[in-house]
């Protein structure tokens, strides 16, 4: 009988702290913590799936809330599954202290309302996957429409640029020798090229 826990974090530049706090206050050893700094649209993330292979009946799974797990609401149901009935394992969700599958003397309408409110909640992580997307897309065609460009700033021209491409439309000189001479790839100078 171990304890596990699992962390994630959608970006790189979002933090973990909190997680690892609630962690750390269950008695999860630092060692059994999984972490991913991954979307959670799928399950398709590489500590979760060590995690899984480590569980073993009898264990407990610590999770902060729901959307930790992920948010996709039938992915949700699916693991949620596969570590209480195929691997045998219980799943903590701390911040829902009725999603504990510890608890075996539950009735059946304990179990009716704790399946219920998995639901709901695997339900809302998904929506609100679907809601920042939204917004996200949203904030990009607004940033558009203001003039804000997006990607790497192009790339100035060297000033022999215009008498290389000159000598190379007329064929005096190699597309692979322009670039060469202005310090840029091949590639680079026939998007050039093409530009004008």
């Amino acid at each position: 009988m171990a304890d596990y826990g699992y962390v994630r974090v959608s970006t790189l530049e979002q933090k973990e702290c909190r997680q690892l706090v609630a962690m750390n206050e269950f008695g999860v050893p630092d060692g059994n913590v999984y972490l991913d700094k991954q979307s959670g649209k799928d399950f398709n993330r590489p500590a979760y799936k060590l995690l899984l292979k480590k569980l073993k009946p009898a264990d407990t799974l610590f999770i902060k809330s729901i959307d930790r797990l992920g948010r996709n609401y039938v992915e949700i149901l699916e693991q949620w599954r596969i570590i209480t009935k195929e691997l045998g394992a219980a799943v903590v969700v701390i911040d829902i202290p009725l999603l504990d599958t510890r608890q075996k003397d539950r009735d059946l309408t304990g179990t009716f309302i704790a399946d219920l409110v998995l639901q709901i909640l695997s339900y809302v992580a998904q929506t609100e996957r679907e809601f920042i997307r939204q917004r996200q897309s949203d904030g990009i065609a607004a940033a558009k429409a203001r003039g804000v460009r997006f990607g790497r700033v192009p790339m100035a021209r060297p000033e022999a640029y215009t008498e290389l491409n000159y000598a190379w439309a007329r064929g005096e000189i190699s597309a692979r020798s322009a670039a060469k001479l202005l310090g840029i790839t091949h590639k680079t100078f026939l998007s050039w090229v093409r530009e004008c």
